[in-house]
């Protein structure tokens, strides 16, 4: 039900009363009444300019990956990658600490001038009288290994690294949690040694409006939205509350430089993360796998990305495949209208953002190797 293409729709569902009555109704099992949503592929109809991305304008720096080679060889390939779009380097954020921390830095031992590994925080201790002083120890032995920032950390609800048991992989499995979540005093110390050691941190909170929204007809995001469907009860924070205690934590520690993954989960509303950004210069905003959420609106994501110029960060969080890579290249370089590309999720068209070549430079790579420089420069 939930993938049908009339979700929720009464009566004739959209298709007119000729259509209702069954007349002139195209036959076979792909029309509007049998044709599943999650198998709607739609292609462009329109003769409009198309262009091919194949590497992009200038250097990139993606601030946004996962160590998704699980191999040597894997993470050969995706050097391969990198140089055939123009990818200088990628920061890979591990969410590890310990001993998993070490294995993914091993794998990765060979482009240690491609990769910068980010490390994750030691949560096992939480709840414990010692975790403060645990998690900082913890933090500055990935530190002496080599980790250059920490993150992914994420929050959905029941706190950082928690399921809240609505994510695909979590369905069957109760939720874990209770854990901090970013504003919380338990994270001060943590926190604070990030900025003295010149580490910044990388932080998801919840997730965009529609995953919080009715499963219907009327949900604007729902092939995304019902796979990420977040219910605000006990125990779980709501959007609101997340983004809030991300900025509390921000405001906090003003020393520490932090990346917002995926534009805060604002996209529907770009001029609320501005706000934020206005009040906390320390605070960045990754474009991550938000492609499909801010190339349906490119006129005022252009706009948006003009007044921040100095504040936006090039990711990914997409895997490694080249072609991935051109599609984002394609939506910050182009004018193109109307295209597609599934990986994302939706079935929004796609519209390029056509950037100038000034503001190119800085999202690419300029801004984040700003923000790198912020840090180290705010280290005690």
């Amino acid at each position: 039900m939930l993938s049908g293409a009339a979700i929720g729709i009464p009566g004739a569902r959209g298709l007119g009363q000729e259509a209702a009555q069954g007349t002139h109704q195209p036959e076979g099992r792909n029309t509007p009444d049998n044709l599943l949503l999650k198998d709607y592929r739609p292609k462009s109809i329109y003769k409009i300019p198309e262009t091919r991305v194949r590497k992009a304008k200038y250097p990139v720096i993606d601030c946004h990956t996962h160590p998704y080679a699980r191999t040597s060889a894997e993470v050969d390939q995706w050097v391969k990658n990198m140089d055939a779009v123009g990818l200088e380097k990628g920061v890979v954020m591990t969410m590890a600490s310990g001993d998993r921390f070490k294995e993914i830095q091993q794998r990765f031992s060979n482009h240690k001038d491609r990769f910068e590994l980010w490390c994750g925080l030691d949560f096992t201790q939480y709840n414990s009288a010692g975790f403060e002083r645990q998690s900082v120890e913890a933090l500055e032995r990935c530190h002496d290994a080599g980790a250059t920032g920490v993150g992914e950390l994420a929050d959905k609800g029941r706190g950082i690294g928690a399921r809240i048991g609505t994510e695909p992989a979590s369905w069957h499995l109760p939720p874990t949690g209770p854990r901090p979540h970013p504003g919380d005093a338990s994270l001060d110390a943590v926190f604070d040694q990030c900025g003295k050691l010149g580490m910044p941190v990388s932080i998801h909170v919840s997730d965009p409006p529609w995953a919080y929204e009715p499963m219907d007809h009327t949900n604007d995001g729902l092939m995304n939205g019902y796979k990420w469907r977040i219910e605000v009860k006990p125990g779980v924070m709501g959007h609101e509350e997340l983004i809030a205690s991300l900025e509390s934590a921000v405001k906090k520690h003003p020393r520490t430089i932090f990346f917002a993954c995926h534009l805060t989960n604002q996209c529907n509303d770009l001029s609320r993360l501005g706000a934020t950004l206005d009040r906390n210069p320390n605070l960045y905003a990754d474009i991550g796998a938000r492609y499909a959420e801010t190339a349906c609106i490119p006129r005022t994501v252009a706009q948006f990305f003009s007044k921040y110029p100095d504040r936006i960060l090039y990711g990914t969080d997409m895997g490694y495949d080249e072609e991935m890579y051109r599609t984002t290249f394609r939506i910050l370089e182009t004018a193109d209208e109307h295209f597609y590309h599934f990986q994302f999720g939706y079935h929004w068209y796609l519209n390029g953002f056509n950037l100038p070549d000034a503001l190119l430079k800085k999202i690419y790579r300029d801004n984040a190797l700003a923000a790198f420089d912020r840090a180290r420069q705010n280290m005690a």
